[in-house]
């Protein structure tokens, strides 16, 4: 079962990395490559699936994803996790009511602020540091050209049809967190009520009073 820490490594969580280099310089297919994904993350409007997030010990956990661009997101985990991690465009918000735990982060200090961004820009705040070819696709490799330290995130794309597949966070210690997306399809009418996420703890006996 997903604890939050598991979750927010896979979601969420800025994860230190030691600063590098300036990144290398991409070739022409490789540019194409990540043009291609930018388009087609650009495009993307609303959309529904499942996950399979593995986490470096090689624990999984089950869930629905409901997306819409640009920067809304919803990860509910399927039982017997209760984790409810939520993009509302400006935060993320990570909840466990069983455990009546609540937290929120601004969604430009997470990974996932890398493809919910109205503009997916190569040269912008998310930088392309590689392109490689996998079995079915293609990963483009990215991180925060603002905080060139903090986290990396590969994003996969497969090619017949293209379409995101998935994306694996790592940390400095080598240590990788992936998220598998399964029956990732476009969708419209999604309920706004998806990506708003409210403190579900009961109020403490007078809070908010004057």
């Amino acid at each position: 079962m997903p604890t939050r820490r598991t979750a927010l490594a896979g979601l969420t969580a800025v994860v230190a990395l030691p600063a590098s280099a300036a990144a290398p310089t991409l070739g022409e297919a490789e540019r194409a490559l990540a043009a291609r994904a930018a388009a087609w993350l650009e495009d993307l409007g609303e959309a529904r699936g499942g996950f399979v997030q593995t986490d470096p010990r090689g624990r999984t956990s089950r869930g629905e994803v409901f997306i819409r661009r640009p920067g809304k997101a919803r990860f509910a985990y399927a039982p017997p996790s209760s984790l409810l991690v939520v993009a509302d465009g400006a935060t993320v918000s990570v909840a466990d009511p069983r455990l009546k735990t609540f937290e929120r982060y601004p969604l430009s200090a997470t990974p996932l602020s890398l493809f919910l961004s109205r503009r997916i820009r190569l040269d912008g705040d998310a930088r392309v540091t590689a392109v490689r070819r996998t079995a079915n696709g293609f990963e483009v490799i990215a991180r925060d050209a603002r905080r060139p330290a903090d986290g990396q995130i590969a994003l996969a794309f497969t090619e017949a049809p293209m379409a995101l597949s998935g994306w694996t966070v790592t940390d400095a210690q080598g240590r990788s967190t992936r998220v598998q997306l399964e029956g990732f399809r476009a969708v419209s009418g999604l309920p706004s009520s998806l990506f708003v996420l409210e403190d579900p703890r009961p109020k403490a006996p007078g809070r908010g009073k004057m």
